[in-house]
């Protein structure tokens, strides 16, 4: 699962910026960061807060989305606030089957970068939030599915999107181990090359189970990860970039 992560302002710059181009860097600053919530040093998904995705039909400048997809079959707004915290994640491995995301997994793939992402390890009856990030600190490029729905009492357009997970790495196997869980899972984390790919869509189920079995078999493995402050309750640290600060934890002996 992937339910809370890390989004600077400067994570959002980096595909431009790899790409050369300084002036998608120039308005996206000035015409697309002030509709955000960025930076996002701690964000929850069923907060449903708004970044920057970047989507196949427009690779080289992002959109504002809000986390959580809304299937354009969606009929109202009661509908949709049902909906959205149920589609936060979309597992892989059943993209191409599930009616929320099925036509995004299809035609509507897009890539959202992230400093990181939270999850909790439970140890002793407790639980132990962690932050997990690349050994290198650089951004982490995920894959997402979005969709674009039209509110039928207003006329109003709403980008959303989901972050696709998969089975965790051995890194992920240690630290989430939910009892409630068949298996330890993760965002799906995309190298630069296979970027590219993830975004390119499909045009049939043939071509859709290639890329099924990219997503079966491909596992990202440079990641680390340290405890932080608990995300929850009365010690909770908000939206504050001391959130993602290593703490140590005495009763915590497992070694990550």
């Amino acid at each position: 699962m992937c339910y809370d992560i890390k989004a600077s302002i400067e994570t959002q710059l980096k595909r431009a910026e790899r790409k050369g181009d300084l002036s998608a860097v120039t308005e996206i600053l000035e015409n697309l960061i002030p509709f955000t919530d960025l930076p996002l040093f701690h964000a929850s998904g069923f907060s449903h807060p708004e970044l920057l995705i970047y989507t196949s039909d427009a690779p080289e400048f992002p959109k504002v989305a809000t986390w959580g997809l809304v299937p354009h079959w969606v009929k109202n707004q009661e509908q949709q606030q049902k909906t959205w915290n149920s589609t936060l994640n979309a597992r892989a491995e059943t993209i191409f089957e599930k009616p929320s995301f099925k036509a995004s997994a299809l035609h509507k793939r897009c890539l959202i970068y992230i400093d990181g992402f939270f999850e909790h390890h439970q140890y002793n009856k407790k639980v132990y939030p962690f932050f997990i990030q690349r050994h290198n600190h650089k951004s982490m490029a995920l894959a997402g599915l979005w969709s674009e729905w039209i509110n039928p009492e207003h006329g109003g357009k709403l980008n959303t999107f989901s972050i696709v997970t998969t089975k965790g790495n051995s890194l992920m196997s240690k630290i989430h181990n939910n009892p409630k869980i068949k298996e330890p899972r993760m965002p799906f984390i995309l190298t630069d090359d296979l970027e590219e790919q993830w975004l390119h869509s499909e045009n049939d189920m043939r071509d859709a189970s290639r890329l099924q079995n990219l997503l079966k078999s491909y596992t990202f493995e440079d990641l680390k990860a340290h405890t932080v402050e608990k995300l929850r309750g009365k010690n909770y640290l908000g939206n504050v970039e001391e959130t993602a600060n290593p703490v140590l934890y005495e009763d915590l002996t497992t070694d990550f």
